[in-house]
């Protein structure tokens, strides 16, 4: 299945389309509503066309994941953890925009205990199929429809699944979805195209203290010593970037450059010694606003996992929007060791959170981008990384002898699968294509073609051709051709300016390595 134009389509003739912001909400949201808009909005009554909507999205790497017929305006979420069960009680209440005619839809969920679904407020007919939540409404909706689907779950964090975004912790818990895990956590279109807005309301004991992603907008002192915190997201955010986190919490509070609030959630124990690693970030954002631009969200800060457990999560930090989840003891290291990757995990705020991949296909705009400017913020400081390097230029070479033997194994670097996702070549590859661009069209037009991508698909979901388009435009050169031949060759093309590199020839033993379990995150060359 194709993605919808507005993923796909090139950018050129999108690069001077104006972003519209409306209450917060991006440019994203206002597509979504002219998608709406352009169809049908006659009340068919279940006739003319009207049937199930698609149980996909068509992504190439996930094609499972997501559903089609209509698009998420808002989630808002209603959980309540009680320790002594350690369960979670839940209502999850979507706002939909239909884009067909439906008699049935769905939503991704896995590992959740429906009890009920309701349609527009009627109760509807359900069924829970592989990682599908089948719905069937009392009425056929409309093409055009602004419907609200209500379900009533419980969740079991502890839950045995094929994969999951809980993170159990002695007190509590946090979620980890990427790539494709939030519906372990709330029936969702588990997509990041699907960008919605985002309220989130955590009912806990006193004791404990509950966090989302976004920012605090309420506190309710409730019966039976329990206190609810409701978060609301400015921007809208994909499912994979969302946190929920409960556990003994002391968030500390700090400002960052022009006032930016700044928060980190800490375990209460382990605040003191995390104190010196969280207060770096106030520099950290200061440094990547001068290349990228001003910090896109309303607030940021670190959430250091409580939890020991080396396979709590197959990664040191992930990008949860507003809030990066850590393991704790990484942080607890010398600013050395830590400043490449926590700049890393801040770079995703603006390519990963803001400007989301269309398909995980496009997973090299994240990580290259990530691992570029991190390892550019190492080198500047002249750290060593994990290969006894000091320069960028020196890693950039290195890599480039291994292109071909990447590509061999782990495929181009925009063209993954759900084993090699994330591989190296996704990071590093990612970096040396950045890299070649950069060496060909100059460091001033290289900086230029970065803050016009995040300045085009901010709020939204962009693709790879997205960025191809914006650099032709941008540059006033076409590296189409160049580009997709850095993205999708198969052999490693000629690096501009560097005409002695050379890449190692590629062995006929040669194979992919081995995979043994987990998603393999810990790849980037930040660590």
């Amino acid at each position: 299945m194709r993605y919808r134009s507005r993923l796909t389509a090139p950018a050129a003739a999108l690069i001077g389309t104006a972003t519209v912001l409306t209450g917060g909400n991006a440019a994203y949201a206002d597509t979504k509503d002219a998608d709406v808009a352009g169809t049908d909005t006659k009340d068919t009554g279940g006739k003319s066309g009207a049937g199930p909507a698609p149980e996909t999205l068509g992504d190439p790497v996930f094609p499972a994941l997501g559903n089609d017929g209509y698009r998420v305006a808002a989630y808002h979420l209603d959980l309540s953890y009680d320790p002594a069960t350690a369960l979670v009680d839940a209502t999850a209440t979507l706002e939909l925009c239909t884009a067909q005619p439906l008699t049935r839809l769905s939503l991704d969920s896995l590992g959740l205990d429906i009890h009920t679904v309701r349609v527009d407020g009627r109760t509807a007919t359900f069924e829970q199929v592989d990682e599908k939540l089948r719905i069937t409404p009392a009425r056929p909706l409309p093409a055009g429809a602004r419907v609200t689907v209500c379900v009533t779950y419980t969740a079991d964090p502890r839950r045995a699944l094929p994969h999951t975004a809980w993170v159990p912790t002695p007190d509590g818990f946090a979620v980890c979805p990427q790539p494709d895990s939030a519906h372990t956590v709330f029936p969702c279109n588990d997509h990041p195209s699907d960008k919605a807005d985002l309220t989130c309301r955590i009912t806990v004991p006193a004791a404990l203290r509950a966090v989302a992603s976004g920012s605090l907008v309420c506190t309710e002192h409730l019966a039976g010593d329990r206190i609810a915190y409701t978060y609301r997201s400015r921007s809208p955010i994909a499912t994979e970037l969302v946190q929920i986190t409960v556990g003994d919490y002391v968030v500390k509070e700090r400002r960052g450059p022009h006032g930016l609030p700044l928060r980190d959630v800490v375990p209460t124990a382990r605040a003191e010694a995390l104190e010196p690693a969280l207060a770096l970030t106030p520099g950290l954002v200061e440094w990547i606003e001068a290349r990228l631009g001003a910090y896109p969200f309303e607030t940021y800060g670190l959430l250091p996992c409580n939890s020991d457990d080396p396979n709590a999560f197959d990664f040191t930090g992930l990008e949860t929007q507003t809030l990066t989840l850590y393991k704790p003891n990484f942080l607890l290291q010398a600013e050395p060791k830590i400043g490449s990757h926590m700049m890393h995990e801040l770079v995703h705020s603006y390519f990963g959170n803001s400007v989301s991949p269309a398909t995980w296909a496009d997973l090299w705009l994240n990580e290259g981008h990530a691992d570029f400017y991190g390892l550019l913020y190492r080198y500047e400081r002249g750290w060593a990384d994990s290969l006894g390097l000091t320069t960028f230029e020196a890693r950039m070479k290195d890599t480039y002898a291994r292109g071909d033997q990447w590509r061999k194994t782990s495929g181009p670097v925009a063209a993954p699968n759900a084993v090699n996702l994330f591989d190296s070549q996704r990071y590093l590859g990612g970096v040396l294509v950045l890299y070649a661009l950069r060496q060909l069209i100059g460091e001033d037009a290289f900086h230029a073609v970065e803050r016009a991508f995040l300045a085009r698909h901010r709020n939204s979901s962009a693709s790879t051709e997205d960025y191809i388009a914006v650099a032709c435009r941008v540059s006033g050169q076409d590296v189409s051709g160049f580009l997709r031949d850095w993205l999708y060759g198969t052999t490693t093309p000629r690096m501009p300016g560097h005409p002695d590199w050379t890449v190692t020839p590629v062995t006929p033993s040669l194979t992919a390595p081995r995979r043994t379990g987990g998603r393999w995150h810990e790849n980037s060359a930040t660590l």
